[in-house]
């Protein structure tokens, strides 16, 4: 006795997007974060005044990038949870992922007083 065949109607390869997004972010934000720790040199030849500035702004920007990032890392997995409840929510997630990372960034150099 055979078994009449089903088909299968998942989508096939889901967990591509995620697992590009899973190379790709942990890279920008552990540059993102690199590059902030480095911008802080920008001010080593500043005059007190540039350098109380600079300082009050930075470290409430330093906190915006530190969020960004731990809230793509959150996104990039939650794209993984979601690869085979809900493929198109996963693909979404998966390149949300390094856009957050980005724009946190970009959210980063808007908020520092630069000299």
């Amino acid at each position: 006795m055979s078994h009449p065949a089903v088909p299968d109607d998942r989508p096939r390869k889901v967990w591509i997007p995620p697992a590009i997004s899973t190379l790709i972010t942990p890279v920008l934000g552990f540059l993102a974060l690199a590059f902030s720790v480095i911008s802080q040199m920008v001010c080593d030849a500043c005059s007190e005044a540039e350098n109380r500035s600079y300082s009050a702004s930075f470290y409430p920007a330093w906190t915006v990038l530190c969020c960004g990032v731990g809230l793509a890392l959150v996104v990039l997995l939650a794209s993984w949870v979601l690869t085979r409840r809900r493929p198109a929510a996963a693909k979404f997630l998966a390149v949300a992922a390094p856009a957050t990372v980005f724009l946190a960034w970009v959210f980063f150099m808007a908020l520092v007083d630069w000299p």
